[in-house]
């Protein structure tokens, strides 16, 4: 039998610590205190689907105050009267301003010499002419005419109550037995000739009449119709002397002195400083938003002034829409082309509107929820959101002043319905 260690064992007495026994005593009063305090946060953060830096993203608190919608961009002032002037006919062209020039309305400010067109005018003014003087003979060759017809219906008239006479005169010599009833016949027959006779001149001289007239009239039209196409030469003969439209500054010159241009090519523009405006690009989610008339404000310069909306295109480029904004008053004198001022067009506004502030939230959700942050844990939460500003969203539903909301990074809690939030 194998014998164990037993025998040599004895019991060692073990003497109490009061000062150990408080330590233990007082940490895990520590213990219980912080598991009280910080017990929901922990399962919070245990119950969390995900878990995201703080630093990755941004927060904004819900507020309630005024809204505005405004739009603000960099704008360049444009003329809105700029035309550009172009050949009315092919020649050789001399350039009678230069490029900066001030000039008025109805000044020459090139000249296009064309042979060809004025020779055209020539001839087209000759034959006109010439239409005048066969229009001038047809009026004295109708009244000489109408003379001649004139003078066979009066004597055919003096002929016709000749015959009367003298059939009056057999008739009473007949019947005083002075002459046989073959002379009173006769003088009957000689008046019935000259009735006819009269009745035929009476008719020519109607009808040639309304002949005469009737030649008279076309060559009056031939002639008037000479007329127009003589003037409308005239014009374009006028037209040769380029003048300036309006009142302004010579632009841009796209020939060169001397240079023979074809019809239709462009020659310089124009700028008429007395009537400017500001261009500017808009985004196109805020060019539905924007309507003619609109106020806006122009500042440059030191100086602010109002402006209205004149013109919106309606086409959409690289993603922005441009707009014109003229001012609301008088033109500004210190102005220039192409001066880059900014401009701020005012949309709505409106006071006492829950909003907060804007982030990339709302294109990531569509504005149709939002994380709210309580206790270190962002929570997604159902919101309906409203008009946007440059720097605001307007909260419909969903939300209430004072709550702690991502606004912006929220595209890596990957969809998350709770995400732990870490410092």
């Amino acid at each position: 039998m194998i014998r164990d260690t037993s025998a040599q064992d004895r019991l060692v007495e073990v003497k109490s610590n009061p000062k150990r026994r408080f330590m233990l005593i007082g940490i895990g009063v520590a213990v219980l205190a912080l598991l009280a305090l910080f017990g929901p946060r922990i399962g919070r953060l245990f119950s969390a689907d995900a878990s995201v830096s703080s630093s990755r993203l941004a927060f904004a608190t819900v507020g309630r105050g005024p809204f505005v919608r405004d739009i603000a961009a960099e704008g360049k002032v444009v003329a809105a009267v700029s035309p550009t002037l172009y050949a009315v006919y092919g020649g050789a062209v001399t350039l009678k301003v230069h490029a900066g020039d001030a000039v008025k309305k109805g000044l020459v400010l090139a000249v296009i010499e064309s042979p060809e067109l004025t020779n055209k005018l020539a001839q087209e003014q000759s034959a006109a002419d010439a239409m005048q003087v066969d229009y001038l003979r047809a009026q004295i060759d109708a009244r000489k005419t109408r003379g001649e017809l004139q003078k066979a219906y009066d004597n055919a008239n003096i002929d016709e109550q000749g015959a009367q006479r003298d059939l009056a005169r057999y008739q009473k010599a007949f019947a005083q037995g002075a002459v046989p009833s073959m002379d009173v016949d006769k003088a009957k027959d000689t008046l019935e000739k000259m009735r006819i006779t009269l009745e035929h001149a009476k008719a020519d001289l109607a009808t040639n009449t309304d002949s005469l007239n009737f030649d008279i009239q076309s060559k009056k039209l031939a002639h008037e119709r000479q007329l127009l196409l003589v003037k409308d030469l005239q014009r374009q003969v006028e037209d040769l002397n380029v003048k300036s439209p309006v009142d302004g500054q010579v632009g841009q010159l796209f020939i060169a002195e001397r240079a023979t241009v074809a019809k239709d090519a462009q020659l310089l523009s124009v700028i008429d400083l007395s009537a400017l405006e500001v261009e500017m690009k808009v985004p196109e989610s805020f060019a539905r938003d924007l309507g003619i008339g609109m106020t806006g404000e122009i500042s440059g310069n030191g100086s602010t002034w109002k402006g209205l909306v004149s013109a919106i295109s309606p086409e959409v480029v690289n993603g922005e829409v441009a707009a014109r904004l003229r001012f609301d008053g008088a033109t500004p004198k210190q102005l220039r082309q192409n001066q880059r001022l900014s401009v701020r067009i005012l949309l709505d506004k409106r006071d006492n509107v829950l909003t907060v502030q804007r982030g990339s939230f709302v294109d990531e959700s569509g504005g149709s929820y939002a994380y709210i942050v309580r206790d270190g844990v962002a929570e997604k939460h159902t919101i309906r959101a409203g008009a946007s500003s440059i720097d605001k969203v307007e909260i419909l539903d969903g939300l209430k002043e004072g709550d702690n909301i991502v606004i912006s990074g929220t595209d890596s809690f990957k969809g998350a319905q709770r995400v732990a939030i870490s410092n």
